[in-house]
């Protein structure tokens, strides 16, 4: 039952920054040595209260587009607003995981973390570039997550970014594909040419998805989660997970809030929302600093955990989590 909730423990991207400088070379995952100690105590009902664990609370689930110096949108943020984002998140305990994780209850971060997952759409350069020596590129969201990560040992780096054709302004995409999907960062479907799938017939809908399905397996991976282009779903909304020849485990929305834990019985995997990168502007009161705010109050109801990823603990004045979770539940 233990491997219901984990990940590999070798998740963890070596950063360092070269005495010049600039990046340093980022080496590829490699797991370490398994340590010859005990394993660590199950966790008991005295031990969730207190880290104050909360596994059917809400996780942020942030939307990013660009990472440009001069914002067009408000799909756009600067370099140094996704800094201060980034940093405000490693500040709060918050530990990033991939959308494929959540929907896979595999959420295994340290007990009182907070997991988050950052999802980039469209596939922008801006977002991913590599140098010529096959390093991520200065100033990318991939670069800057990475350095972040480094000055914050417990800031997983991983993401999930959602790609259309010729992702991250390439032919194919293939090195950049490639290079992600090495690292832990996944690679989610986001149709082949960002297809409305609410206007689109039914056999439109599943030739969008297909396509850019089919696309990424030739490159070596296989997309577990989609991202609805424009959040919007088919009329027969359960094509958006299921339809020939591909089968995902999530779809997002672009959503304005918090995401429900995925053992809570709201949660739905074929509109999982998410919350806007934004600090301040119009409509910022549906924005990630907004959200953030809510969610670190006493009543935010935030994912707190437990530190167990065998376990899902919960208040006991609060709601049972949904059947399939129900195994796993510790009630204190």
């Amino acid at each position: 039952m233990r491997s219901l909730f984990r990940f590999g423990a070798g998740c963890a991207v070596a950063v360092a920054v070269a005495a010049c400088g600039g990046p340093a070379p980022v080496a590829p995952k490699t797991a370490p040595p398994s340590p010859a100690t005990a394993a660590p105590a199950r966790v008991t009902p005295a031990l969730a209260r207190q880290v104050g664990a909360d596994e059917l609370g809400r996780i942020p689930i942030l939307m990013y587009h660009r990472i440009v110096a001069q914002p067009h949108s408000v799909y756009d943020r600067t370099p140094a607003d996704f800094t201060a984002e980034l940093q405000r998140l490693a500040a709060e305990d918050y530990v990033p995981i991939t959308t494929a994780e959540l929907v896979a209850r595999r959420i295994d971060i340290p007990a009182g973390a907070h997991p988050v997952v950052l999802t980039f759409d469209d596939g922008d350069p801006s977002v991913f570039a590599l140098t010529p020596q096959g390093q991520p590129a200065p100033g990318t969201a991939i670069r800057i997550l990475l350095d972040v990560a480094a000055a914050h040992p417990r800031f997983r780096p991983v993401a999930s970014l959602y790609v259309n054709e010729h992702p991250f302004g390439a032919a194919d995409g293939g090195p950049e594909l490639r290079w992600l999907a090495g690292h832990g960062f996944e690679i989610g479907n986001h149709t082949r040419h960002h297809t409305n799938l609410r206007t689109a017939s039914e056999s439109e809908v599943t030739a969008a998805i297909t396509e850019e399905d089919t696309a990424l397996r030739a490159n070596g991976y296989q997309p577990t989660t989609l991202a609805l282009p424009y959040g919007t779903h088919p009329h027969r909304p359960e094509l958006a997970l299921r339809g020939p020849g591909y089968s995902y485990g999530g779809a997002l929305l672009v959503g304005a809030g918090p995401a429900p834990s995925p053992c809570a019985r709201e949660f739905e995997p074929g509109s999982i929302p998410r919350i806007r990168s934004q600090s301040t502007g119009k409509e910022a009161e549906y924005g990630s600093a907004h959200w953030l705010d809510e969610l670190a109050k006493p009543e935010g109801h935030r994912y707190t955990s437990d530190g167990d990823p065998a376990t899902v603990a919960y208040p006991r004045s609060g709601p049972a989590p949904a059947p399939a979770c129900a195994s796993v539940g510790l009630a204190y």
